[in-house]
């Protein structure tokens, strides 16, 4: 089984770190060396148009693309888990991992990304924005889902052909979860679905199922699950799994609304 998370707009390359593994080399290197190609040829207000910045963050991101290296320079990278920052990293809480439940997560957990394509979660990260909805013009069409085309089902492939019931257990956004080209993916796919209750009501809360995302893939991390079905038991921060509303390829977990 493997769990697919969304990457963060938010980066922190600057808190201190305890110990932690060596960092791996990220898969595609060179399709990540192409994009940052394209995206120094434009000019601080093209970035910001191109990915609705202001002209702060446009002149950051276009720092960021013009110091990125094919061979980083010594400690202008992080591993990619304990690189982004936000919501969904703040679910899963990667920091107070230990040393053998991140080689665990190396094992089980991918992050998808519009400049990597996939990050596992020790791979060596460069600072970089650059989100998978981006219409970048490229060599493979007019967007990052042309771009990467085959290759993120193609590599998710691999990483599955050992298992002998290949899974997905997506807890990324749709936006990133349409780069994975779903006629080529041999595995089932399983949504896991995060509601709250408001007004009578059960509704997906943006933020809060981002961060019930993270949670959810920290609680595999903890279980060592390796079946979608031990998710079920999943009941952190007052969350539930819901039969009644559930199927075999989406699982529904609630909430009451605060008191």
């Amino acid at each position: 089984m493997l769990l697919l998370l969304s990457p963060a707009k938010s980066l922190d390359f600057d808190s201190p770190l305890a110990e932690v593994p060596p960092a791996t080399a990220p898969i595609f290197p060179s399709q990540a060396a192409q994009l940052v190609t394209l995206l120094r040829r434009h000019s601080q207000e093209q970035i910001a148009g191109l990915m609705e910045l202001s002209d702060p963050l446009a002149a950051l991101n276009l720092a960021r693309y013009k110091a990125w290296r094919r061979t980083p320079a010594p400690g202008s990278t992080r591993q990619a888990v304990l690189a982004f920052d936000g919501d969904v990293y703040g679910g899963l809480a990667a920091r107070n991992l230990q040393a053998e439940e991140l080689g665990w997560a190396q094992q089980h957990l991918a992050i998808l990304s519009g400049m990597y394509g996939v990050l596992r979660p020790l791979d060596a990260m460069q600072p970089h924005r650059l989100e998978m909805s981006t219409r970048l013009a490229n060599a493979g069409g007019s967007n990052l889902y042309q771009f990467w085309g085959k290759r993120i089902a193609g590599y998710l492939n691999e990483r599955l052909q050992a298992d002998a019931e290949p899974v997905v257990v997506n807890l990324a956004s749709q936006e990133y979860f349409k780069a994975v080209d779903r006629k080529l993916l041999r595995a089932r796919v399983v949504e896991c679905v995060f509601e709250e209750e408001r007004d009578g009501r059960h509704k997906i809360i943006s933020f809060m199922a981002k961060r019930a995302r993270g949670l959810m893939a920290r609680y595999a991390i903890d279980q060592r699950a390796d079946r979608p079905e031990q998710l079920q038991a999943f009941c952190t921060e007052g969350y539930a799994f819901v039969p009644d509303v559930s199927t075999l390829e989406r699982m529904v977990f609630r909430r009451a609304a605060p008191a």
